[in-house]
């Protein structure tokens, strides 16, 4: 939590990008959201609540500015320069190695380490604390998404599929219990973490939803193309300007000194410096 990275987070994109309410999520607030709910998770199943807090708090800290969309042309410049492409999840493990601390790293134990590294893809936590965080974080993002989501009128109550939100409750904190409880009715006692098949075909249902109408829909896309543009123009150029990109790691070569900069913006800091080199400064003369 007192990293530099972990305050970067409150001016990273969630899911809108640089939004002007007030009461939208940040990958702060998710971030904060999804450890707290794990942590009530691992109390429930009398595991240990420091390694959860550990692995939620750091689970983001790799993620890029601009949020998935962000994360997407991040890969794909990568991909361009010859890199094997991006995935935040990797990222973030680098981070709590390499990058803190002016290089030093966090110094955290091997089960945080493997929680943040594999709370995505393909490979499942060692520890059962990893794979609360991993299941409770998309817990905490469908439902704070739909409040971001009907919050912006990008939905409406009444376009959430019906059966799932029947099923699973009709506001975020009805859901969300409905969802802990489910995991601690199925995980207590057992050699992993899970859900029962009702309440979890329910939730990857309301998960593909989202992706449909909010993560893919017509909404993000429109700012999809401007985040692409920004996140490529600003790698094209560091690539080509090496010299100017700070490095808190003396071993890594100039692309992953560039993917290191850039991944670690926030937006805000992203927008000026694609803004500071595409466009013409005023004449003092």
């Amino acid at each position: 939590m007192h990293s530099k990275s972990f305050r970067r987070l409150k001016h990273k994109t969630q899911v809108f990008v640089a939004p002007e309410g007030d009461h939208y999520r940040t990958r702060l607030t998710h971030t904060l959201e999804a450890s707290g709910i794990a942590r009530t998770v691992a109390r429930a199943l009398g595991l240990n609540e420091d390694l959860t807090e550990a692995v939620g708090l750091g689970h983001d800290l790799g993620h890029p500015p601009f949020g998935h969309a962000g994360e997407e042309a991040l890969d794909a410049a990568l991909r361009e320069h010859g890199g094997s492409g991006f995935r935040h999840n990797e990222h973030s493990l680098r981070v709590v190695e390499v990058l803190e601390r002016d290089g030093q790293g966090l110094n955290l134990t091997e089960q945080v380490r493997d929680g943040i590294l594999n709370h995505t893809g393909s490979r499942k936590p060692a520890t059962l604390e990893g794979q609360i965080v991993r299941l409770v974080d998309r817990v905490a993002y469908i439902n704070h998404d739909i409040d971001d989501a009907l919050r912006a009128g990008i939905l409406s109550p009444e376009a959430l599929p019906a059966e799932e939100i029947e099923l699973l409750g009709p506001t975020g904190s009805q859901r969300i219990d409905t969802l802990v409880r489910d995991i601690v009715d199925h995980s207590a006692g057992e050699d992993e973490i899970r859900q029962g098949r009702e309440v979890g075909g329910a939730m990857l249902r309301l998960r593909k939803f989202m992706f449909d109408r909010v993560y893919l829909g017509p909404e993000a896309r429109r700012e999809h193309d401007r985040v692409e543009r920004t996140m490529r123009g600003l790698f094209a150029h560091h690539v080509a300007n090496p010299t100017e990109v700070p490095s808190r790691d003396p071993g890594a070569d100039d692309l992953q000194r560039v993917t290191d900069y850039i991944a670690g913006m926030t937006d805000r800091f992203c927008i000026a410096k694609y803004t500071e080199l595409t466009i013409p400064e005023e004449s003092r003369f």
